[in-house]
């Protein structure tokens, strides 16, 4: 199966998250060993495409969310917290008064 990103086929995992966010992943994970320089400079570039692009983490939540559903669904598998004593929701006799 093919993994397909606007109109570009992605060759591995990297290549998909690249494809799908438009920016490589070095630009917001960093690199090992970059120079205080370069971090400034990378991280310059991020604030500027944060600012340029406002939905950019909505898209990042959306892709994350995707690939976890696609790779790893197991880990949607959560136990709901019980609800607070203190906060019940009416029942449906007093909603439907």
């Amino acid at each position: 199966m093919k993994n397909i990103v606007a109109g570009h086929v992605a060759a591995n995992t990297t290549e998909f998250i690249e494809l799908a966010l438009g920016t490589p992943v070095e630009l917001w994970l960093g690199v090992e060993g970059e120079s205080e320089l370069e971090r400034a400079a990378r991280l310059d570039a991020a604030r500027d495409i944060l600012a340029d692009n406002p939905d950019f983490p909505d898209r990042v939540s959306r892709v994350a969310a995707e690939a976890i559903e696609a790779f790893a669904p197991e880990l949607f598998n959560v136990i709901p917290l019980p609800r607070p004593c203190g906060r019940r929701r009416p029942s449906r006799k007093a909603a439907a008064a």
